[in-house]
């Protein structure tokens, strides 16, 4: 049975992506922590971090850095911050968000929904960045799309 971040990835459920690749895509949590919170995902089920091969957990970091670099740029955040959790979905997802302290580091802290409007509006300001940054191949052409198309 596929998860729900693998009916985002297929288009079977809307996602705001700013990346996607051949391993792994990254979209917009609908319960988030800061404006700009994103999901780094992989496209292969896998439940925990812990069992991803090396390559994909270092692709997945890499990502995510470059994702982190986007937001404190756009949101003007002293840093970007990493979650790992996985409980919610048995999917590995790696949480990025512009952080302003550790007090805002917490899934307790997530908004239980958000305007469709905002998360569109943050996650292309991201993919602006990384455009900016030279990942305009990574950038998918169309906001609700995990292809390249």
């Amino acid at each position: 049975m596929s998860t729900v971040f693998t009916k985002i990835i297929d288009g079977e459920l809307p996602g705001n992506f700013a990346w996607a690749d051949d391993v792994c895509v990254v979209f917009a949590s609908i319960n988030p922590i800061t404006d700009g919170h994103m999901l780094v995902v992989p496209r292969k089920e896998v439940a925990k971090f812990t069992d991803l091969d090396d390559a994909t957990l270092a692709h997945l970091m890499c990502v995510a850095a470059a994702i982190g670099r986007a937001q404190e740029k756009v949101f003007d955040a002293p840093r970007a911050t990493m979650m790992i959790a996985g409980f919610d979905v048995p999917h590995v997802h790696l949480h990025v968000l512009p952080a302003w302290g550790e007090g805002e580091l917490s899934m307790a802290n997530a908004a239980e929904s958000a305007d469709p409007k905002d998360l569109a509006r943050a996650t292309e300001r991201i993919r602006m960045a990384l455009v900016e940054q030279g990942h305009g191949d990574k950038v998918p052409a169309k906001l609700g799309s995990a292809s390249g198309e």
